[in-house]
């Protein structure tokens, strides 16, 4: 195995995938209300490699040669994370859905459709493992791609892994309502801001 090209691949996706978005939001959400955490955390991982290989595999080359498919991608993930961005801002107005230290309750099923819509109907979780990964990666010599991938997939499970358990450092912050509400209020205007700049390109 290639350290250079792994290292390239773990460093790249690092640095993409530690910005504040929606996907990272929840993870960190359920994270701290210690609800779903495992498939949660496991959903990203599995949707990450999937995607990144995609993209490496020469996905994200189609995608940019296709304007349908990246116009569906924009409209379609702007308008979820505008219903995203409204329902975090709704439940940190609402405090009577606060319950467990302020954490809304979700059952399993509601968990997993939320955080497979959050990775999938979201243009920047594309736009980074397919098109900025998969890219880079694609220049790299075929025998050397799948290391890149590794690299690359390494990183993300670093990061998932960490993000979602180790929220329960911050627990003791979170252990009163307002610190909730705070951060519903912080995860809706990044979600709006996120959609604007989408329908603003």
């Amino acid at each position: 195995m290639n350290a250079t090209v792994f290292l390239q691949g773990l460093g790249l996706c690092a640095s993409l995938i530690m910005a504040i978005g929606a996907q990272n939001a929840h993870v960190l959400r359920m994270g701290l209300a210690r609800q779903h955490v495992q498939p949660t955390i496991a959903i990203c991982i599995v949707l990450d490699g999937l995607l990144i290989a995609l993209g490496v595999a020469g996905m994200g080359k189609l995608i940019e040669d296709t304007p349908v498919l990246l116009a569906l991608t924009r409209w379609g993930g702007a308008a979820f994370l505008i219903w995203y961005g409204l329902r975090a801002w709704r439940s940190a107005l609402a405090s009577n859905s606060m319950s467990h230290g302020g954490a809304p309750q979700l059952d399993r099923r509601t968990a997993i459709i939320t955080v497979l819509s959050l990775s999938l109907l979201n243009p920047h979780v594309y736009l980074d493992t397919v098109l900025l990964v998969g890219s880079i990666g694609g220049q790299q010599a075929p025998e050397l791609r799948p290391t890149f991938v590794l690299g690359a997939w390494t990183a993300s499970i670093l990061w998932f892994i960490s993000l979602g358990f180790g929220a329960r450092l911050l627990a003791p912050l979170f252990a009163r309502p307002l610190a909730w509400r705070i951060l519903d209020g912080l995860i809706g205007a990044v979600m709006l801001l996120i959609a604007g700049i989408l329908l603003a390109n």
